[in-house]
């Protein structure tokens, strides 16, 4: 019922779906280009649109009182970025604990225009053996395109290069240029 609703919300504001998921499967899907507050807002209604649960990380702050409790009913999960942990081995565990596990998140990992995106979410995929499913924000076409499954093979240059050709034909709510791959042995020094 309520998945006919949130379909109706984004029909009624212009947006459609574009592809679907497997629900029964694993799954880490990115979502971009992250660019405004809105994706968010967006990337939640279509997640109960298509009426599988899954879940975000989300900055620490977004879960303390008074709206803790509700993010988490959304499906996040707090991740404090001021401790030094590692988070890819913390989130391989979270899909071992359950089957069901499914993992959105946005690899920009912030609003603002990056260089390189991070490639965490690749090496959770990787380690925890799940696809990655790579869905756009289009705010010019007001569609949430659902890209086929990617499994990883294990070269991170040619995946994440195809990974983000699929995101240059995606435009978000402020448009920004979508980096190339850079692997991390190459990065510019600042």
């Amino acid at each position: 019922m309520f998945s006919k609703f949130c379909l109706w919300l984004l029909a009624i504001n212009g947006w459609k779906l574009d592809g679907q998921v497997a629900a029964d499967e694993q799954f880490i899907m990115v979502v971009g280009p992250h660019t405004s507050n809105w994706d968010f807002i967006v990337g939640i209604i279509a997640r109960f649109a298509i009426g599988v649960k899954i879940h975000f990380l989300g900055k620490h702050q977004l879960f303390i009182p008074p709206w803790g409790w509700f993010f988490k009913a959304l499906g996040g999960s707090p991740v404090d970025r001021r401790k030094n942990n590692n988070m890819v081995d913390a989130v391989v565990q979270l899909f071992n604990d359950d089957n069901q596990y499914k993992l959105a998140l946005a690899p920009e990992g912030t609003r603002s225009a990056v260089t390189r995106w991070k490639a965490g979410f690749y090496h959770i995929a990787t380690k925890a053996k799940v696809p990655i499913i790579t869905v756009g924000l289009d705010f010019k076409t007001k569609s949430i395109v659902i890209n086929q499954p990617l499994h990883p093979s294990g070269d991170v240059a040619t995946d994440m290069n195809r990974i983000l050709d699929f995101f240059r034909n995606i435009n978000g709510r402020h448009p920004k240029v979508i980096p190339h791959y850079i692997p991390s042995d190459e990065q510019p020094k600042s």
